[in-house]
């Protein structure tokens, strides 16, 4: 039986603004792309995202690659593009509430050692039972490793697990494993995918 719900973050329960990037580099006379690629320079995205870099030492290393590029007028440019921790879908959070009526809730997120921040600026730390986060465990989806440590961190089995994501690759990994998945493309289909979910627990009841 279905006891949890593992769901990402990201293009799920928080939503970006798509402009925000552009309009920074544009403020600063920077090249469209120049802070995702100083972002991702020398793996410092991937070392962010599995905790060999915790996210103040990789902001200062992203500042440091945008400078040697553009200058030290440049600098600010990446407190101001990093600063914002997105916006809740308040929708995507009511059909999660529904869930949480009946199974635990657990975020699965690839991020950076900022995410209890960024869940408590987003109000999110109450909605959720738990989470469990790549720069926690060294691994970042779509690792199945990264299912095995989610198991071992909230004591369930893979066959207890529903799970969520935007990324089809990390769906394949949790379906390999024998977890149900959904592949998010909106809330009306997150809103059947948990209502089976919850249909599921009463019939075992």
């Amino acid at each position: 039986m279905i006891t949890a719900l593992l769901l990402d973050l990201d293009g799920v329960l928080r939503i970006w603004d798509s402009a925000h990037t552009p309009a920074v580099e544009t403020a600063y006379g920077l090249p469209a792309g120049a802070l995702s690629a100083a972002a991702a320079a020398h793996d410092g995205l991937d070392r962010a995202l599995t905790g060999d870099l915790d996210d103040r030492a990789w902001r200062d290393a992203v500042a440091d690659e945008i400078v040697s590029g553009h200058g030290e007028q440049a600098r600010p440019a990446v407190e101001e593009w990093m600063s914002p921790s997105g916006t809740v879908d308040t929708e995507a959070l009511s059909v999660v509430r529904r869930a949480r009526s009946r199974v635990q809730v657990i975020l699965l997120v690839n991020a950076t050692s900022r995410l209890e921040e960024d869940l408590e600026r987003l109000g999110l730390t109450d909605e959720v039972d738990g989470w469990v986060c790549s720069a926690d465990i060294g691994l970042a989806k779509p690792d199945p490793d990264v299912f095995s440590q989610a198991a071992l961190r909230t004591q369930l089995l893979f066959s207890q697990m529903a799970y969520v994501d935007t990324s089809r690759a990390s769906i394949a990994s949790a379906e390999i494993l024998g977890i149900r998945a959904h592949l998010y493309q909106g809330v009306d289909g997150l809103q059947t995918f948990v209502e089976e979910i919850v249909e599921s627990t009463k019939v075992h009841c």
